[in-house]
This record gives C-alpha cells, sequence and structure tokens, in this order.
C-alpha cells in the first residue's frame, strides 16, 4: 500500500493505492499552524472511508510520499533560520548586486529589493581563486576564526558560503566548511560548489543563502513528519516530493531543502502528461491546477515537462532567484478561496488575496464573510450544498449570498446573479492570461493543445477557459481533484548531477570532458546502488549547457551518446543545439560553433510497475438522475441534468448543460459543450461554442 499526500494551501489531498493498484482519493482541511496534523487528518479519514483503524492503515504502508508548501511559505512569511553569509573578500554584495535588471525599467517607484541575507549579516573571508583553478591570495584561516567568532555572537542559526570560483577550485570552500563543523558545531551550513556548481556567482549564492536558511526548519519538518507518521504506525520509506518533478528520501531533502521550494505544483505535470497521452493521445497539454489559494500553470511539451533555472521566488527581479532548475511553473492568486473586491473606482477584482484555509469562504461558516470564487459557484447553482466533499461539509448558501450582494452586487449594482457571474468571469480571465504567458514563452499553440483540469474547483470554468484558448479538449481527470498528490503517486526517484567545464565545438576537449562524463555516471551509478536500491527500472540521461559565443545564457541540450568519440559525435551535439535554440527562440545560426559551459547527468529509478491506477468510488457511487437551477450569462437560470461523476459509463456522452459531480469536484459542462468519460475515468469534454 502506497499513500501520496499534497498540502496545500487550503485542503490537503491525499491518494491510497491498495494492493490490488486501485486508488482511493481523500480530502482534509489543511492546517496552516501544524501542516502535519492536516496530514494525519486526511490519513485519519482514508482509514474511516477504509473501514479500519489509522494504525492498521498505516500499518500495511510501504511509501508515503509528501507534497509541502512549508519551504515557500516559510520564505514568504520571513520564518526562515538567522542566516549568515561567507564570500571572498571583496563581493560583499553579490546578493545585493544581483544581475541588475528591473521588471519595469523607468518605475522608480519600486524600491530596490532587500537582499536575501541582510548585509549586516554578510562576511568576506581573505584568499582568492581565479577562474583558471590557481591560488590569487591564500586562505586565511586566523581571519575566519574570527568570523566563526563572530558568528557564535550573533547567534546565528544556519550559514552560506559562496567563495568565487569554487567550482573550479574548492579547496578554500572546502577548508571552510572544515572550520564551520569543527567551531560552530551543531550549526548546518551550505558550500555552494557541492550543492550548485554552476557558473555565475548570484545564482550560486543565491542557491547558497536560501539552502542553508531552510535547513534547520526543514530538518525539523522531515524528523517531525516521519517521527509522528512512525508512532501513527507507518514502518515504510517516506519520500519528498522535488521542484524537478521526482521525488527524494526524507533525510536526504532534509540536507538540501532547497529541493523543495516547488514541491506540489511540480508533480501536476507528471499526472497530466499522462491523462493527455491515454485520454486524447497527445504529447502536448496545458494542466492548470487550481486549488484553493493559487491557480498553477504548467506544460507538457512533445511528451517532456520543460524546466527554467529562472526560477525566482517572488516577481521577477523583486523576488530572489534560487538558482536551481524546476519544473516551469507559473502561479497566480486564483483558486477557489479567492476573494472577490471592488476597488475605489468601481472595477471588480478577483484575488490574489484569498480566504485559504481559515477563515475559508463565506459559505463555508467558519467565520469568513468576504465574497470568493466559490461562494459564487454557489450562488449560480454550480455546486450542491448538501454534497459538498461528499456531505462531509454542509456549505451556508445564504452566507455566500450575503458575502457576494454586500460586497459585488451592491458596490456595482448588479443583481446577485450577475454580480457572481461576473466573479466567475473575471477569474476565468486571470487564469487564461496565467496560460497565454506560459503556453507563448514556450513556444506553445494553446489552440493544439490539450486542457488538464486539476484541483478541486477545476470543474467550474474549465470549459470557459478552453474556449477563450481555443483548446480543442478539456480534460477533468477523475482523480483530478488530487492531481498533484496523483502526479507524485507516479513519479520517479530521482537527482541531479551538475559540472562545469569550459569548451568549444571547434577546439574541443574530448579527453576532459569525457572524463566528466565518467565521474557524473560514477555519481548517478552510486545513486542507483544507495537510494535507487530495489527499483524497477532505471535511467541516466546526460546534458550540455550550450551557447552560441558570446551569448549571454546557455539552453540545455541532450546528448545523443554517453560519450564523446570523434568528430561525429560533437557535430551532433551542435546540431541538437541548433535545433534546439530554433525551437525555443524560432531562429539559429546553423554555420555558427557553440560554447558549452557545463554538463549535466539526471538519474530517475522507477519505483512502480505502471503509471495507471483505477479511482475506486467508495460510498459516493448512487447514481443520480435530476435537474438543479443553473445560472449562466446571457441564458439566466436553465434547467441542467445532475449526474455522479462515477456512475458514468466509459464511452457514455453528456451534453450541456449538465452538472458532473463527485466527493470532490464539480464539473460545470455550459451550453454547447458535450463531455465523454474515458476509460481511464476522466470525463473529456469537447468545449464547443456558447
Amino acid at each position: 500500500m502506497r499513500f501520496a499526500v499534497d498540502t496545500g494551501g487550503t485542503f490537503t489531498d491525499l491518494i491510497v493505492e491498495d494492493d490490488d493498484g486501485g486508488l482511493h482519493m481523500f480530502k482534509a482541511a489543511t492546517t496552516p499552524d501544524d501542516p502535519i496534523r492536516g496530514v494525519i487528518d486526511s490519513l485519519e479519514n482514508a482509514a474511516a472511508g477504509l473501514n479500519t483503524d489509522l494504525a492498521s492503515l498505516l500499518g500495511q504502508g510501504e511509501l508515503f510520499i509528501h507534497g509541502t508548501t512549508h519551504a515557500i511559505n516559510a520564505i514568504v512569511t520571513g520564518n526562515t533560520a538567522k542566516t549568515a553569509f561567507l564570500t571572498s573578500e571583496g563581493h560583499r554584495d553579490i546578493l545585493v548586486f544581483r544581475e541588475g535588471g528591473r521588471m519595469e525599467p523607468f518605475n522608480f517607484t519600486v524600491p530596490f529589493p532587500q537582499p536575501y541575507i541582510p548585509r549586516a549579516l554578510t562576511f568576506e573571508v581573505p584568499g582568492r581563486m581565479l577562474a583558471d583553478g590557481s591560488e590569487m591570495a591564500p586562505f586565511d584561516e586566523a581571519a575566519v576564526l574570527a568570523i566563526i567568532g563572530q558568528l557564535k555572537e550573533r547567534e546565528v542559526e544556519a550559514v552560506a558560503v559562496c567563495l568565487l570560483w569554487s567550482i573550479v577550485n574548492s579547496a578554500h570552500e572546502e577548508r571552510l566548511g572544515e572550520l564551520l563543523a569543527e567551531h560552530l558545531p551543531g550549526v548546518p551550513y551550505t558550500l555552494s560548489h557541492v550543492l550548485n556548481p554552476s557558473l555565475r556567482e548570484y545564482r550560486r549564492a543565491s542557491s547558497a543563502a536560501i539552502d542553508a536558511s531552510l535547513k534547520p526548519l526543514m530538518s525539523a519538518y522531515m524528523h517531525n513528519l516521519s517521527g509522528r507518521l512512525r508512532d501513527a504506525g507507518f514502518g515504510g520509506r517516506v519520500l519528498i516530493v522535488t521542484s524537478q518533478a521526482g521525488v527524494m528520501d526524507a533525510e536526504d531533502i532534509a540536507e538540501s531543502p532547497i529541493h523543495l521550494i516547488n514541491s506540489g505544483p511540480s508533480m501536476a505535470p507528471v499526472s497530466g502528461r499522462y491523462f493527455a497521452r491515454v485520454d486524447e493521445q497527445s504529447d502536448s497539454a496545458v494542466i492548470a491546477d487550481t486549488g484553493g489559494t493559487t491557480y498553477d500553470v504548467s506544460l507538457v511539451r512533445r511528451g517532456g515537462i520543460p524546466w527554467t533555472r529562472e526560477t525566482w521566488i517572488g516577481e521577477p527581479y523583486r523576488g530572489h532567484m534560487t538558482g536551481f532548475p524546476s519544473v516551469d511553473v507559473k502561479s497566480i492568486g486564483a483558486g477557489g478561496g479567492s476573494i472577490a473586491w471592488v476597488d475605489d473606482g468601481g472595477m471588480l477584482h478577483v484575488g490574489p488575496q484569498s480566504a485559504g484555509a481559515v477563515p475559508g469562504p463565506a459559505c463555508y461558516g467558519q467565520g469568513g464573510d468576504q465574497p470568493t470564487v466559490t461562494d459564487a459557484a454557489l450562488t449560480l447553482g454550480y455546486l450542491d450544498p448538501a454534497f459538498f466533499l461528499g456531505g462531509a461539509m454542509a456549505l451556508d448558501i445564504e452566507a455566500a449570498h450575503r458575502a457576494v450582494d454586500n460586497a459585488v452586487a451592491g458596490p456595482m449594482g448588479l443583481s446577485l446573479e450577475d454580480a457572481a457571474a461576473a466573479v466567475i468571469s473575471i477569474a476565468t480571465e486571470n487564469m487564461v492570461q496565467a496560460i497565454v504567458d506560459i503556453t507563448v514563452n514556450q513556444g506553445i499553440d494553446p489552440r493544439e493543445a490539450m486542457l488538464i483540469g486539476g484541483g478541486g474547483a477545476a470543474g467550474l470554468n474549465s470549459i470557459a477557459i478552453a474556449r477563450r484558448l481555443g483548446c480543442p479538449r478539456a480534460i477533468i481527470p477523475e482523480v483530478g481533484a488530487a492531481l498533484s498528490a496523483a502526479g507524485a503517486m507516479m513519479s520517479d526517484l530521482t537527482s541531479q548531477y551538475r559540472r562545469t567545464l569550459f569548451t568549444t565545438s571547434e577546439a574541443f576537449d574530448q579527453d576532459a570532458v569525457n572524463q566528466l562524463l565518467d565521474q557524473l555516471e560514477s555519481s548517478c551509478q552510486n545513486f542507483i546502488e544507495g537510494p535507487g536500491t530495489g527499483a524497477i527500472e532505471t535511467s541516466i540521461e546526460f546534458f550540455a549547457e550550450a551557447r552560441y559565443p558570446e551569448q549571454v545564457w546557455e539552453i540545455e541540450v541532450p546528448i545523443a551518446s554517453r560519450r564523446f568519440d570523434g568528430d561525429g559525435d560533437v557535430a551532433a551535439l551542435v546540431e541538437a543545439f541548433h535545433e534546439a535554440h530554433q525551437d525555443i527562440f524560432a531562429i539559429n545560426d546553423p554555420e555558427s560553433g557553440i560554447e558549452v559551459v557545463g554538463w549535466t547527468a539526471a538519474v530517475k529509478c522507477r519505483l512502480r510497475e505502471s503509471e495507471s491506477g483505477t479511482l475506486l468510488a467508495g460510498d459516493t457511487g448512487t447514481d443520480i438522475e435530476g435537474v438543479r437551477k443553473v445560472y449562466f450569462s446571457g441564458a439566466g437560470f436553465v434547467d441542467a441534468a445532475v449526474r455522479r461523476f462515477e456512475t458514468l459509463e466509459v464511452g457514455e456522452k453528456l451534453a450541456g448543460p449538465a452538472i458532473v459531480e463527485s466527493a470532490f469536484t464539480t464539473v460545470v459542462v455550459d451550453p454547447g459543450a458535450t463531455a465523454e468519460r474515458r476509460a481511464s475515468g476522466s470525463l473529456s469534454i469537447e468545449p464547443g461554442v456558447a
């Protein structure tokens, strides 16, 4: 038995895979003050739903896979450890200067962002390496010991180290680490050349700073999670979802918690890719995961999940760059809990503020009084107030009406229903723009991609979004309400290893490159023989970070052969680079050579026989044949057929207007749209026209 849990801003989603491959889905409210309590609550709901007790359920467990927003929340709220930054003498302002750039070059009303670690906790270390690896100035141990003394006095809780050119010669950084371990015991530290051996000082420094600042918090979180699961009866392996759409052991992730920045959202495209392939035989998809707090958009492009190294915490240039590869996810403040409000000019907005898990939408009856997308959907008849979460939570429709009327309908002079429809319309437009931004940036035409709707609120407006984008199909998987948790269940154990070595296609240093690739493959093999022991299948892929001569930025290109054996292999790499450049930028220079600055090896260990699984309906599988009054703009209230998601027959078609409900989601089939049940359990919808 396996468990996959994704902790979101409003709900904690759980997928349980039984020994026969059947999938069971459960939800519990997220508990921001103690996220692990929400995890345990979801497991207790599962135990009750499967007619057993928590200890017995967990006692059957082999794997527990967890996606969490705890790391990113700590950064956003400023709850990270008090961290010091140690860098080379004369380069104290790496985190201040960054790489330059502004979102709005001439908007001088925006203050320059503060460095991730304040300058008062930044210290200069005497000693200097050069780009060729030679030592220009010796390492000064006495000065370092004096700095460590200051760190003790200031009671720092973590230390980030980034010395110039440690990626070429790491001797100074390694010695600094030894001194920290000896004279500052118990205080975690991060060495940049170990964590992120890549070119560019700011990115390497920023990643080291972020990683170190998270170590005390995430080490305690992982220890607490493993301990509480063990106390509850779980004796299996605990894996944590990473930003790279893979999983790592909890104890390993505690040593490099920067991998957790986009944990959770990175899993949605894994399951989205699967459903696009099996439901519509498509290798291009837009995955839109609608949670209670955020709307996360990611892509599948030619069967692959695009990555980016331009990962920012906050807005570009105004936030902090992680300097680490991550699944390319665009998040906006739009979800079921997003608050609708009218500004002083009478303009309606939805989000980015969210009612979250506490107090939640007004209709939850937990003290919230501001209208949200969920309140608007309830007002329009999209949701059944008696069947929310399968009846586990009764919704207060009168509270929803009051909230929408007081904050939107009244100020705007609209009827209650028109105001609620306007809230849904604005939320839809925000979501469409987020999708347009990311698809255009990746060279994807949304008119040629499937729209995969995930998250409990996805079904409310996925058809409207698909129509606006021109998508041929909108797919709502049966496990879509827990899309990221489902992706975690499908994910592989992964790791990446990177090294810097500069060479050019005209003067390719074949021996040095092959020696480096040997080292990278050895690291991957050690991973396979260590954490990957017992994997069903393993694979190793190699990539080169290359650019045209004198270009500023590199792109990552797969290496067809594991080693370079003559000019033919080099020519193949150059040709692959030209093709990748054309694909990304719609231009290339086929007559030009290339420069390669970095090399990466990625290892995957498959833990599961198959990606597929059958969602078992449980006690909510009683079909209903009924109608409900539902409001659509331009049509008013109409009679919509109401059906249970899990009891639709494979191949059965349902024309809109209709509502398809399950315990965890509601799909609104607009007039003019047609939904069809697929063998995977998904609802595949042809949007049609309004």
